[in-house]
């Protein structure tokens, strides 16, 4: 790849573009958001969708909480109609990687490789990761040429300025971050605490626009509800649904949902911090949330 090609891959793609949802769909409710966006969106061609390992007190395993992540998106398939999309749902790794050299075979790291190859630096295919990054490296690992043919988007670690790096995506395989950032394919970070932060909804504002909407729309909004009231019943709260801004970066068009800068890629290290070297290929940092614009934007398309 030149490198004007690969400067070019690093701004938001014009048109209709080919892509694929990495996805923990089971950890939390704004992986379900964001999944419901790119498939509701014109824009977006979705290729696959792959479940990504997890472990919280949702799961009890990367395993299983990779298992639940692949029910979950059949279960948002249904509820949004797209029963055809199911073949194109593939199970992932059902560990994170034990070093930076071995991948994790699962069918999502293989399917990852075939679109690859169906495509070129000059369409490449994107691929939004929104949970640790275990199935994207294994792809790399096994098939490092695939580069040359896909765009990342992940959402994960904190900004520079936050005080470490312990951000979940990031900190259950940080191995796998290592490998991502340092491959050299055109990458695109959102940063999580600092940034992308800064994108959350409350329950007054998603029953006013979401509610009786359609299936799909009571489903997110019961489920963002109860999730919120286990910790917060009887108080004001807001909900953290930054998964979005990964897929909404592909419809970043005119900066109207997100800033962005052009930076070297940072190092994530294993202690929780990152280093830096002004030497390193550029990568694209995003940087601000416009957050009224893209979350009008994510109620029109949810429910419509």
């Amino acid at each position: 790849m030149t490198h004007e090609q690969y400067m070019k891959n690093l701004n938001v793609p014009e048109g209709v573009v080919d892509c694929v949802l990495d996805t923990d769909t089971y950890n939390e409710i704004d992986d379900q958001f964001a999944l419901s966006l790119m498939v509701k969106s014109p824009k977006c061609s979705v290729k696959a969708l792959l479940a990504a390992p997890f472990f919280n007190s949702n799961s009890t395993s990367p395993e299983d909480g990779m298992v639940r992540s692949y029910n979950e998106i059949l279960n948002l398939l249904d509820l949004m109609g797209e029963k055809g999309l199911k073949k194109a749902v593939f199970e992932g790794s059902r560990t994170y990687l034990k070093d930076e050299q071995t991948p994790v075979e699962s069918p999502a790291a293989d399917e990852l490789i075939r679109l690859a190859n169906e495509h070129s630096p000059e369409k490449p295919l994107y691929v939004v990761a929104i949970g640790a990054i275990t199935n994207v490296a294994s792809a790399l690992i096994k098939s490092p040429g695939i580069k040359e043919n896909i765009v990342v988007v992940w959402l994960g670690g904190h900004s520079e300025q936050w005080f470490d790096t312990n951000e979940f995506n990031m900190m259950q395989d940080i191995a796998a971050a290592r490998v991502v950032m340092g491959c050299g394919c055109p990458f695109v970070q959102l940063p999580c605490m600092g940034v992308v932060s800064s994108f959350y909804t409350s329950g007054p504002e998603l029953r006013y626009w979401l509610e009786g909407k359609n299936p799909l729309c009571d489903y997110l909004v019961k489920h963002t509800c109860e999730a919120a009231d286990e910790y917060a019943k009887g108080l004001v709260w807001s909900r953290i649904i930054w998964d979005v801004t990964a897929v909404a970066w592909l419809l970043n068009d005119n900066d109207r949902f997100m800033f962005s800068e052009i930076i070297p890629s940072p190092i994530p290290q294993y202690d929780s911090h990152y280093s830096f070297d002004v030497r390193r290929h550029p990568i694209r940092r995003v940087t601000y949330i416009h957050r009224d614009s893209l979350m009008r934007e994510l109620f029109r398309v949810l429910a419509s």
